[in-house]
């Protein structure tokens, strides 16, 4: 499997093929603007500027599964995250990553780095109590577990790490540095 076998929907309509981002270390994220991980935008922001020169992006994909956490329309989420955040790195029309609709590249990524687990302390046995009732509804089809779980590819389109949106941002961009 790889991200080049993809497109995405641009928030002006247009397809866009993954392919374009051949050659590019590629952190890809799901995420929502009302969720108490929506900090990590900034996070997202920081790492992104400070490697892009490098040949690398992130590609962002709004999605409303988790607990109704990105009600917002694609343009309103898009101003939330470029005025609260700064975020110029690409964003996708919202998606679905669960689910009979979960959208094909999130649920191949997550096929093929299935998830864990939160992590341990008490934060990541919370929000598995909350992830657990509110994914209940997609069975098998559950791949992703919450807003802002990240899948990092290499250059090649390869799958190499899964974040869970517990995991400290410094070691997903401790991560990303490796492959660039």
């Amino acid at each position: 499997m790889s991200i080049y076998d993809h497109t995405a929907t641009n928030l002006d309509g247009t397809t866009k093929n993954l392919s374009d981002y051949k050659g590019q270390v590629v952190l890809v994220v799901n995420t929502a603007t009302g969720c108490g991980f929506t900090p990590q935008y900034e996070d997202l922001e920081r790492i992104y500027a400070a490697h892009k020169d490098q040949g690398f992006t992130i590609l962002d994909f709004p999605c409303n599964q988790f607990a109704g956490q990105a009600p917002e329309s694609d343009d309103e989420i898009h101003q939330f995250c470029t005025l609260k955040f700064g975020t110029e790195f690409p964003q996708f029309k919202k998606i679905d990553v669960n689910g009979d609709t979960a959208d094909p590249l999130f649920a191949e990524l997550a096929t093929e780095k299935p998830f864990e687990g939160f992590g341990k302390g008490l934060k990541a046995k919370g929000l598995q109590k909350f992830a657990d009732a509110n994914n209940k509804k997609y069975g098998d089809k559950t791949y992703i577990g919450w807003n802002f779980t990240k899948f990092l590819v290499d250059r090649d389109g390869n799958l190499v790490a899964r974040f869970e949106p517990t995991v400290d941002m410094n070691e997903v961009e401790a991560a990303i540095e490796k492959l660039l």
